[in-house]
């Protein structure tokens, strides 16, 4: 086998593992994109849920604010995910 064919060989399968990088960045970009549309949407209900307990501090349940509290706590993790997953 000639230095060419083996250089030829090399180009060969560098081109197919970049081609599958390549697509696997795509389909990461994709799940990242969906996750961070449903937090998005989250970001919103969380928003609204606030502004309602910060409207009616003195009649908001207990149950309210935990539940505020814990759609923030699964936001602020969700968002650090996402953060994690682009470094």
């Amino acid at each position: 086998m000639s230095l060419q064919d083996d250089f030829n060989k090399l180009s060969d399968k560098i081109k197919q593992y970049r081609d599958e990088a390549r697509v696997q960045l795509h389909l990461a970009r994709k799940d990242v994109k969906d996750e961070w549309d449903d937090l998005e949407q989250d970001w919103d209900r969380f928003r609204s849920k606030l502004d309602q307990i910060f409207h009616d501090a003195e009649n908001a349940s207990n149950e309210a604010r935990e539940t505020a509290r814990k759609l923030g706590e699964d936001l602020k993790t969700g968002y650090q995910n996402i953060r994690n997953k682009l470094k």
